[in-house]
């Protein structure tokens, strides 16, 4: 269930890495059927924990639906923190010790989701001190026309940010790939590279998830300690409990 050397020298070259369906057809189903009843009982208020955060510059995003705090919303969304394979690739990435961010859904929405080429940290940082990492779980089909993640491999060894060099980080980077994989696939990211949501194209939604981690000496998007509750507590254990950070 660990990465091998070839997956862990591809992730540190290129800043992104594959792992392959972890979801099963039936739990992919689930996932997004508990996703429909959160979106309808939570109505204009979902999201409302990101708006709570400091820490996230654009809590509310035209164009895309956004859950938020799904760590205590049921545990079908245990396993997007708790996997194996996923807490292996981040270690590779945050090796100095890492907790969960945020658990977070987004979807983009049809003919929406195009976002600028951007990193996760509010500057560059040098060769093997990453302070953030993400995997995205998806749970469509992500293709060409979709809005499919894209990212500019290698990116996070750039002493700049796009902003610096990039006259339009909206516009497509000669060097981009697009994440374009069936539904239950795992991609892992490091935070620092370059990437962006590209526009849906077609007339459906675009979900996903995305388990994002810091560094143990950051500050988490959403205060885990402050939202979980003691039903989660039970739940997840100690190991979990680690994980989020919370005593």
């Amino acid at each position: 269930m660990i990465l091998n050397p070839e997956e862990t020298a591809f992730l540190e070259a290129n800043g992104y890495l594959d792992l392959g369906v972890l979801l099963s057809a039936e739990e992919v189903k689930k996932i997004n059927e508990r996703l429909d009843e959160l979106r309808e009982q939570e109505g204009e208020t979902a999201g409302a924990e990101l708006m709570d955060s400091k820490y996230i510059r654009h809590p509310k995003e035209e164009g895309a639906d956004r859950l938020a705090d799904l760590v205590n919303k049921g545990e079908v969304f245990d396993i997007f923190y708790t996997h194996p394979r996923v807490l292996a690739g981040v270690g590779a990435v945050l090796s100095s010790g890492f907790k969960l961010s945020s658990l977070n859904y987004r979807a983009a929405k049809p003919g929406k989701g195009l976002q600028k080429l951007h990193v996760d940290f509010g500057n560059s940082v040098p060769k093997g001190e990453y302070k953030v990492c993400n995997s995205i779980w998806l749970l469509d089909d992500f293709t060409e026309l979709n809005g499919p993640t894209r990212i500019v491999p290698g990116t996070h060894h750039s002493k700049n940010l796009p902003g610096e060099l990039l006259e339009d980080p909206f516009a497509p980077h000669p060097d981009e790939i697009k994440i374009t994989a069936p539904a239950g696939s795992v991609f892992i990211f490091n935070s620092h590279v370059w990437h962006g949501g590209t526009q849906n194209l077609t007339d459906r939604d675009r979900r996903s998830i995305h388990s994002y981690f810091c560094a143990l000496d950051q500050p988490q998007q959403i205060d885990q300690q402050r939202y979980i509750t003691e039903e989660t507590k039970r739940r997840i254990g100690s190991e979990g409990m680690r994980i989020l950070n919370v005593s």
